[in-house]
């Protein structure tokens, strides 16, 4: 029995690293796939692992250590709930642009409340600063404003004019982070200038509806040569919020958090109840009215503990 970490998840076959630095090919023992699993992904990259080596040298997963934390997305496969992308991280650089593709901040503040919810800190990363027009820089310094002020890190970069690579670098030193974000954002961009003996496949945008076409496939590990790892994700279309009742969506969100006490009602959410300090709060400026109408938009969901679909405007 070996203890190994699984760097490398296409679905069926895991690459796992072990203690000695030895990469071994590994499959799921058949317990997993009969146990009722609710995600598609039972064993992802992240996930500390024992295995058994065979005769022929793969190894087969047999025991999964517990996680501390993941990140999940909608899963393309309809019979289950979800699909893992990711485990133990302790940090999610949100990768977000303006236009070339244009992310949408109720993206943004669905990425942040299942990040919240599932203990994942995140840094906020506006890409492609270079391309902006002054109505597209004022729009960014808006959003800059107002996820700084509820305590995120914000960093502007630029792939191609080398901008803002170093800020992201000291951030992620000697921890282990994932980049996510819409597809096109430049994600494998920023990847391959923060360590440039990496080399992930990046594609251009799609010319038809201005949106990134999927060059990452499947989750990897990578290991940084200024120490740490980074995961590498498939863009995402749909970032999950599981298993977290409407009435609970409000304790994702920092701001309405730290004031909830001050509502009247002790089960106040914020919508129509009479003496609500969050809605004071939206009113008074002390809260962005964006980040309000996003909660609005999550606990009104037709499927709040399920997804929404409607994370981009009509092609």
């Amino acid at each position: 029995m070996k203890k190994g970490l699984v760097i490398k998840s296409t679905g069926s076959w895991y690459s796992v690293k072990t203690e000695n630095n030895e990469i071994i090919n590994c499959r799921i023992k058949g317990k997993f796939r009969l146990k009722e699993i609710k995600t598609t992904s039972p064993v992802t990259v992240g996930d500390l692992v024992q295995i058994e080596i065979q005769e022929e040298g793969s190894g087969i997963i047999v025991e999964i250590e517990p996680r501390k934390n993941y990140i999940i997305r909608k899963s393309v496969n309809l019979s289950k709930r979800a699909h893992i992308l990711a485990s133990n991280i302790d940090m999610a650089f949100l990768v977000i642009t303006i236009n070339h593709p244009k992310t949408y901040p109720n993206f943004i503040d669905r990425f942040l409340v299942s990040a919240e919810a599932y203990n994942i800190p995140v840094s906020l990363i506006f890409n492609k600063i270079d391309l902006y027009n002054e109505n597209e820089v004022e729009e960014m310094n808006q959003l800059i404003e107002i996820y700084s002020k509820i305590g995120f890190n914000c960093y502007q970069t630029s792939a191609e004019k080398n901008i803002g690579i170093e800020e992201v670098k000291k951030e992620m030193k000697d921890k282990t982070s994932v980049f996510s974000g819409n597809s096109g954002v430049g994600k494998s961009t920023l990847i391959n200038l923060i360590d440039n003996k990496l080399n992930i496949k990046t594609s251009d945008i799609s010319d038809s509806h201005n949106q990134g076409k999927h060059t990452t496939t499947f989750a990897e590990m990578h290991e940084l040569n200024f120490g740490g790892h980074i995961i590498d994700t498939p863009g995402i279309k749909g970032l999950g919020i599981v298993d977290i009742e409407k009435e609970e969506i409000h304790h994702y969100f920092p701001e309405m958090r730290e004031i909830m006490n001050e509502c009247k009602f002790n089960n106040c959410v914020h919508v129509n109840e009479p003496k609500c300090a969050v809605k004071q709060a939206v009113e008074d400026g002390k809260i962005s009215i964006s980040r309000y109408e996003n909660y609005l938009n999550l606990y009104h969901g037709d499927d709040v503990s399920g997804f929404r679909e409607s994370l981009y405007a009509p092609k």
